[in-house]
């Protein structure tokens, strides 16, 4: 079983990376990747122009289970909102900082990017 999850840790590395090239060559500046806290995890922090943007990136072999985009629910999206808040509180970021939350679902070799995907949840 820790096999298991070490290859899908590994394959969500190689789709974080992806999507951390797909993210720059659009004009983003990636900041971190997996920024960890007691709330959770980012796969990605970026700027991109005036925001700060926080990517959440999903990724499935197929649709059977559901689009990776659906992955991004009410629970998870909470915890990557509060772990944007201690982001932005340990890093100087003030409450005037724009930011945005984005999401990348990758299905098979398709990438889609959803900018501001969703609000912030308190």
């Amino acid at each position: 079983m820790a096999g298991v999850k070490h290859n899908h840790r590994e394959k969500g590395a190689e789709y974080e990376k992806r999507t951390a090239e797909f993210l720059r060559q659009k004009g983003f500046q990636i900041l971190h990747r997996n920024f960890y806290s007691r709330y959770g995890e980012i796969d990605l922090i970026a700027r991109d122009g005036r925001y700060l943007v926080f990517v959440e990136v999903k990724y499935r072999e197929n649709n059977r289970g559901g689009h990776p985009l659906e992955a991004v629910d009410a629970g998870k999206r909470r915890r990557i909102c509060r772990t944007a808040d201690y982001y932005c509180l340990r890093h100087g970021y003030g409450e005037d900082t724009p930011c945005r939350f984005d999401v990348v679902g990758i299905t098979g070799e398709e990438l889609i990017h959803i900018p501001n995907a969703f609000e912030y949840v308190k």
